[in-house]
């Protein structure tokens, strides 16, 4: 049997490993929270803006950031229905509720037109979900902000490296999000980043995540409202500041693998991957492989198909209106259907060029 090929793992040096026992070490007392603004500095500078936040996730980082706009009960906020649940879940946890929209056959984000007539007097956001790095249509997406006075918030979780017409994904949005689980292009194992332009939702996000505490606040021990715990650790930011000087490399990593598998499945019939449309650059984070629905390849015949090949393959996000917990949406005719017949392929910085031909050899077998 061949050794066993993981769908996703961390990049970790030297580097991350020396910071890390820095911040065990001598991270504490006054010093405990220096590693945290360091990261937030070195993270807002990559992105081009003003204001940084980093979080215990990126769904916390979300939580903060819809609430600090108001949403709550009865209120509407417009996704895309490809999507992993952690977008949505803030948006229940506030009491507000998730429209779940279809999404484009060809980026699998979500579609402007069907987000624009999903619009009511209760919608209060639209979330663009980056799927897999590749990019939503920001331009036609904030024309529709602009015309109906609603926001637009980037979830960038997967999309580290990508570019929209020079900007990067996630600089673009009212707020934006990121994530740094374990399997994403920068990790700090678990964790996440709240980043915007707006200097009165950056104070309003800062207070609620540190219990509802103003910085400017003089008495100790005095929130001024109830806010959440979803601060970073200090030995966390540590191993994300290590990533940060690496950033570049990393996403250049990305890129490479993303590119050898467009260019090793450019001539296999009926299987499109990660676009990279005109104006834009994919980072990369996830190479998916999505067949015609006329070749009736499905999502089961491939997992096994990797399993045999002691590969690890992760499906595509079932559509979040399939799942227990909401009303089921068939009309989202491509978010119901890619899934069906699509597979995320193993993309992790050292893999090496036999492993990423066995994963394609299995692709041309199919």
């Amino acid at each position: 049997m061949k050794s066993r090929i993981h769908y996703t793992k961390p990049s970790i040096s030297e580097l991350e490993v020396a910071y890390a026992t820095d911040a065990a070490r001598n991270g504490w007392g006054e010093h405990c929270y220096e590693y945290i603004t360091r990261f937030e500095d070195a993270f807002k500078a990559h992105l081009g803006v003003r204001y940084a936040i980093a979080t215990s996730s990126c769904t916390g980082a979300l939580h903060l950031g819809l609430a600090a706009l108001g949403i709550g009960l009865g209120d509407e906020v417009i996704m895309a229905d490809s999507n992993w649940i952690a977008t949505a879940a803030p948006i229940v946890h506030l009491g507000a509720t998730p429209v779940f929209v279809d999404i484009l056959h060809d980026t699998w984000c979500i579609d402007p037109d069907l987000a624009e007539s999903a619009i009511t007097p209760k919608t209060k956001a639209i979330i663009a979900v980056h799927l897999y790095g590749n990019l939503c249509d920001m331009k036609r997406l904030l024309a529709i902000s602009e015309k109906y006075g609603i926001p637009v918030i980037e979830d960038a979780a997967e999309a580290i490296g990508s570019v929209y017409h020079g900007m990067r994904a996630g600089s673009m949005g009212r707020f934006s999000t990121f994530s740094f689980h374990g399997t994403k292009t920068i990790t700090t194992g678990e964790g996440g980043m709240f980043v915007t332009n707006d200097a009165d939702l950056y104070e309003s996000v800062l207070t609620m995540s540190n219990h509802g505490r103003a910085r400017a606040q003089v008495r100790q021990f005095w929130p001024d409202m109830v806010g959440f715990k979803y601060k970073m650790s200090n030995m966390q930011a540590a191993i994300g500041c290590a990533q940060m000087e690496r950033i570049e490399d990393l996403i250049e990593r990305k890129r490479e693998i993303l590119a050898f598998y467009w260019d090793q499945l450019a001539g296999l019939s009926g299987v499109v991957m990660n676009p990279e449309l005109p104006g834009t650059q994919n980072g990369g984070w996830m190479p998916t492989a999505v067949f015609d629905a006329s070749t009736g390849i499905t999502r089961e015949a491939l997992q096994a198909a990797f399993a045999a090949a002691n590969i690890d393959a992760r499906v595509f996000f079932w559509p979040l209106s399939s799942l227990p917990a909401f009303r089921p949406r068939p009309e989202n005719l491509n978010a119901w259907s890619i899934p069906c017949r699509a597979i995320n392929l193993p993309s992790y910085h050292d893999m090496s060029t036999e492993e990423q031909e066995r994963v394609i050899d299995v692709l041309m077998q199919m």
